[in-house]
């Protein structure tokens, strides 16, 4: 069954997402702060269909399908319809906390409130949404479209119907979902940014350049990019926030950000979105 749902955000989290749900049928309502923040979203999300249609991926019909499913809203107001939303706006606490006690007065009280959250406490930000039982953390990995896990995480609070409904949507999404408990960095985080942080901590050391850590880590373990090229494409700015709320959490000095990431985010380079990051982009 297809339903419509509700987007929180036009970032390149939030337009994959996107991306992924009208793939799959749904009809999408994406809501943006701005009439430009929105329009630079739609140019991506066009710019995608476009590619596919080149690759021969789907047909020129398709893709106006796609497209034509997508409604564009500055409007809180306008995901009141929605029995789902997902939000993916910034990974910021406060912003997050503001914008979902708003969004509840809107929605009806059966509708529930998915976050995309990649490591803030689900619980916290369940009661800031006024609707504790309806909320849930739905953790998708970048590029949504393409990369096969999603991280449920249900608060403490949450109704169990509100899992089930979760882990349906996202394996009818093609996607395999893991339920896991509401705990800074999940699962994946919470494994991958202290790997992540310590190679910053390697090469500041001079065991290598990062050039050598990257060829190390694909050749020697098989990974498909290095951590430094990583980091960019995460961004930098959303790799400190999720290596502090890590440290936030539990205290423990393998959680503390390297100073080199701390300053580099102070400096505005934050990787790919920037066009430099530990790498320099065109």
């Amino acid at each position: 069954m297809t339903i419509t749902i509700g987007i929180l955000g036009s970032g390149i989290m939030a337009t994959g997402i996107v991306e992924l749900l009208v793939s799959h049928d749904h009809a999408v309502i994406m809501r943006s702060r701005s009439q430009a923040s929105g329009d630079d979203a739609m140019a991506r999300i066009e710019a995608n269909l476009a590619r596919l249609v080149a690759k021969e991926k789907i047909t020129e019909t398709q893709a106006k399908q796609r497209r034509d499913a997508i409604t564009f809203t500055t409007e809180l107001s306008d995901l009141g319809q929605c029995k789902l939303v997902i939000e993916s706006i910034i990974e910021h606490a406060a912003t997050k906390h503001d914008l979902l006690s708003e969004l509840s007065d809107f929605l009806s009280d059966d509708a529930i409130i998915a976050s995309n959250t990649s490591t803030l406490p689900i619980i916290d930000l369940a009661v800031a949404s006024k609707r504790p039982q309806r909320f849930i953390g739905m953790h998708f990995f970048n590029p949504a479209p393409l990369m096969a896990t999603v991280e449920v995480v249900p608060a403490i609070t949450t109704d169990e119907d509100v899992i089930d409904t979760v882990v349906a949507l996202a394996r009818s999404l093609g996607k395999d979902p893991v339920v896991v408990k509401d705990q800074a960095g999940f699962i994946v985080n919470a494994l991958l940014f202290p790997y992540l942080n310590e190679a910053i901590k390697l090469h500041d050391n001079g065991v290598a350049s990062k050039e050598a850590i990257d060829s190390a880590m694909k050749g020697g373990c098989g990974f498909p990019m290095g951590p430094f090229a990583l980091l960019d494409l995460v961004g930098l700015d959303t790799s400190l926030a999720i290596m502090d709320a890590l440290y936030a959490e539990h205290k423990h000095p393998q959680y503390a950000a390297s100073p080199r990431l701390r300053r580099m985010v102070s400096a505005g380079l934050l990787g790919r979105k920037t066009g430099q990051g530990f790498y320099t982009y065109g």
